[in-house]
């Protein structure tokens, strides 16, 4: 069983890792999805899939749900109300789009995640943010967090 505190460990790790659209590297360089794979690397070793190439509007042009159906596929859906330290989450940027937007729920009602411009950070899971939160996840296999 992975601990949730083993998944904050190391998604910790990354902040301050510069935003690098596609990139996985902790330290170098990733993006919001590079920070998931990361992390996933690091719990279970290789990634379940390799991610295709997208662009940074990928999302709207498509219109598909491509980042929300990838997650259904190797993550454990779950009502958003029941997430946890440790979680996926998946953000719409406006109703109508699709999901392209991941982070990690951190404790204390924080989020760790990688954003354009800015480099993997801990933010506030402000209103904004709960207001475009489309789908919640848990890693395979992880302890429930204590209640």
């Amino acid at each position: 069983m992975i601990s949730r505190h083993a998944i904050l460990v190391e998604a910790r790790e990354w902040i301050g890792t510069p935003y690098q659209h596609q990139a996985s590297v902790k330290g170098a360089g990733c993006d919001c999805l590079g920070l998931v794979r990361g992390v996933w690397r690091a719990l279970y070793g290789g990634e379940p899939a390799a991610a295709p190439a997208y662009t940074p509007d990928w999302a709207e042009r498509a219109g598909e749900e491509t980042l929300l159906a990838a997650a259904q596929r190797h993550l454990l859906q779950l009502p958003i109300a029941q997430a946890s330290p440790g979680d996926v989450l998946l953000f719409r940027i406006d109703a109508q789009s699709p999901a392209k937007h991941a982070a990690i729920l951190d404790e204390e009602g924080r989020l760790i995640h990688a954003y354009w411009g800015r480099a993997v950070v801990r933010s506030r899971f402000a209103p904004w943010w709960r207001a475009r939160c489309a789908a919640a996840f848990a890693f395979p296999g992880v302890d429930p967090w204590p209640s």
